[in-house]
């Protein structure tokens, strides 16, 4: 004689999930939202899973491979909502989902071609660096290009990006930048606002910027920079109003923890530029 397994009548919560593929405490969550009702109790006190309870757990689970989110596997199971309307959400949610994993590939490829973390950055950006040797740039300024095009967008950085070409390629200009960012460095909280030297550095700060735009037009880099309208018009994506922080809001929530005397340097800077009266200019 052939032995014969005999099914239970009712089985335990562990008993149940391995049956159906998941686990006793995705059993307990489907209960707390009602996704699943619970069963009874045996005698020892524990949930006891019948036929009824299986099939709708086995539903579950093939709702859940399929995408479908816990609500709308309770609407379903409710018929309070039409299944083509779960599964035309479904269809969008999935596409959505394509279209990032399209981004994140596309990402990828432009690490490899690029490097890292250069090529982290929008390709509007790394398109007019890549041609730069290894080492050129800095981790300084791949730093300021990363907050510019967070706060400014990618055109912003790379427009911005012109200095960063300029400096990698004109080692006296590198120099002098070095130099000014030591005497930015030493302006710390114990040097006085108002002290000479911070007038005198802000001067200097507005003659590198001059020698800077000086460089950028030589290299015909400003040709460049008016391209990249063209192109940032033309093939950008229209934002919502709304969808992104105004270049004001974002300025202040960066933190830099500047002294009182750098932040003076900074504005006599923009003083300076904006009323063309560098020193040398």
């Amino acid at each position: 004689m052939y032995p014969s397994a005999m099914p239970p009548r009712e089985v335990k919560i562990g008993d149940a999930a391995a049956f159906a593929g998941t686990t006793p405490r995705a059993i307990r969550h489907y209960h707390q939202i009602g996704l699943l009702p619970e069963p009874g109790r045996g005698g020892d006190g524990r949930r006891r899973y019948g036929y009824d309870d299986m099939i709708r757990l086995l539903w579950i689970r093939k709702m859940s491979e399929a995408g479908i989110g816990l609500d709308d596997m309770r609407a379903a199971f409710d018929e309070a909502r039409d299944v083509e309307d779960v599964l035309g959400r479904l269809e969008q949610a999935l596409a959505a989902q394509e279209a990032d994993i399209k981004r994140q590939r596309a990402a990828v490829r432009r690490l490899r071609a690029v490097g890292s973390p250069l090529g982290l950055l929008s390709p509007l950006v790394t398109d007019r660096l890549s041609h730069l040797p290894s080492g050129a740039l800095r981790p300084s300024d791949l730093d300021a290009l990363l907050v510019t095009e967070r706060i400014f967008g990618p055109l912003g950085a790379a427009i911005q990006a012109s200095v960063f070409i300029i400096l990698a390629t004109h080692p006296r200009l590198r120099a002098e930048a070095d130099r000014l960012d030591a005497a930015d460095a030493a302006l710390d909280d114990s040097v006085d606002p108002d002290d000479p030297q911070v007038e005198e550095l802000a001067a200097e700060h507005c003659a590198h910027h001059e020698a800077l735009l000086q460089a950028i037009e030589a290299a015909g880099l400003d040709v460049a920079e008016e391209k990249l309208f063209e192109i940032h018009d033309a093939e950008a994506p229209g934002e919502e109003e709304g969808t992104r922080m105004s270049a004001f809001e974002a300025v202040t929530k960066m933190p830099y923890g500047f002294s009182a005397a750098r932040t003076r340097c900074m504005e006599l800077t923009a003083r300076l530029l904006a009323g063309d009266f560098c020193a040398g200019g």
